[in-house]
């Protein structure tokens, strides 16, 4: 054989060795892109810290079959298994995020957090809570608002890092998952029979916390915030239950959702993404990754058998009966509630919150850059 055909032989065995070191050499880069993720936000996020703070375990969200398809049994996951900051984890390589209150609670050590750790608390809003009773809108089950999880960041943050150099260090290696939150601060007073007037009034109030707790993140050295937008609303079961009509005008024909509440939901995603692009022009070399939780949910009522979602899409699969298995009388994990056989193949998981399969899809779209602002190829890479 010619040299020509050996040195030909030999590019061809180095470029096969170079393609099969390939993932090798890229999935640790990919997986080691952040080194801990820091949440915030409500019971989409929350990972256990409502339960944490209940001694007697008395709230529904504590008793099976929430956590049965991953944990199988609570955790304090308003799910019946993981949420998007569960996957996002995953992802990345980390470990499931530790809820704050947990650690406090069982005096843990802070080494416990250097992956990441989790101040969301379900029933939280963006607005403090007093603020809130003042307007005769009172929280259900906890007054942690998005100012106390901040307050808690700040005063663990200091046995993370011991310098200010430290502490930018770590949040700059950080992703700091900002909500879902806010949308409770809609939920109770829309669920109460509130009228969307009074309410769409909360709206600059809720962006205008929301814009000044990422400020206060950026100036301790935050890089990359990802911030979701509000869910539709409208084609969720207990919305759907609250308000039913008879007026076939008010829904959309192609997902049984009502109009009028996904209309409030864009306006909130609106308002909310003019003031990221507001604070991006303030700190160009921040990346602040708007997720578009309302259009990754949306698809999955539009095509719901392209998503593997069987079940009727505009019932919850854990419930105690009624046209969409939504019942305030027997919600999902008290007596008189029933399951379905197979959450995965439903949306709703309880009439106010989404199946573990829901959620995959969700972190799927939001992951491979489908509904990002700006575009991203993947979360390990700037925008592009």
């Amino acid at each position: 054989m010619s040299s020509m055909g050996w040195s030909f032989q030999a590019y061809l065995m180095n470029l096969i060795l170079i393609l099969l070191l390939i993932p090798v050499i890229i999935i640790p880069l990919v997986l080691g892109c952040y080194n801990s993720i820091i949440s915030f936000g409500d019971s989409l996020a929350d990972t256990g810290n409502l339960y944490n703070s209940y001694p007697n375990k008395s709230l529904n969200f504590f008793h099976p079959p929430y956590g049965e398809t991953y944990f199988h049994h609570p955790m304090g996951r308003c799910s019946d298994g993981r949420l998007v900051v569960d996957f996002i984890a995953e992802f990345l390589g980390l470990p499931l995020v530790p809820p704050y209150l947990e650690c406090q609670n069982s005096n843990q050590s802070v080494q416990n957090f250097e992956a990441g750790v989790n101040f969301a608390v379900a029933g939280a809003t963006a607005l403090d809570a007093a603020f809130l009773e003042e307007m005769g809108d009172s929280t259900a089950f906890t007054n942690n608002s998005l100012s106390i999880q901040l307050e808690w960041f700040k005063q663990m943050l200091p046995s993370l890092c011991n310098t200010s150099s430290d502490c930018n260090k770590l949040l700059s290696t950080s992703l700091i998952l900002m909500g879902e939150i806010g949308g409770n601060d809609y939920n109770n007073p829309l669920l109460a029979g509130k009228s969307i007037e009074k309410v769409q009034a909360y709206v600059p109030l809720v962006i205008e916390k929301i814009a000044s707790t990422i400020n206060e993140l950026i100036e301790r050295g935050a890089a990359t915030l990802l911030v979701p937008g509000n869910l539709p609303i409208g084609c969720v079961p207990a919305y759907l239950t609250i308000y039913e009509s008879s007026d076939k005008n008010q829904y959309d024909p192609s997902t049984g959702c009502l109009n009028w509440l996904n209309k409030f939901s864009r306006y909130h995603n609106e308002q909310l993404q003019i003031e990221l692009s507001r604070i991006r022009r303030l700190h160009p070399q921040v990346t602040i990754i708007y997720a578009d939780y309302y259009n990754a949910m949306l698809q999955l009522y539009q095509s719901p058998d392209q998503f593997g979602f069987t079940g009727e899409t505009s019932k919850a699969c854990c419930g105690g009966g009624g046209p969409y298995n939504y019942n305030t009388s027997a919600l999902c994990g008290d007596a008189g509630a029933s399951v379905c056989e197979n959450p995965a193949q439903f949306i709703s998981w309880d009439g106010l919150h989404s199946t573990e399969a829901a959620y995959r899809w969700i972190t799927k779209a939001i992951l491979q850059g489908n509904y990002t602002v700006p575009r991203i190829s993947t979360l390990c890479d700037s925008p592009v």
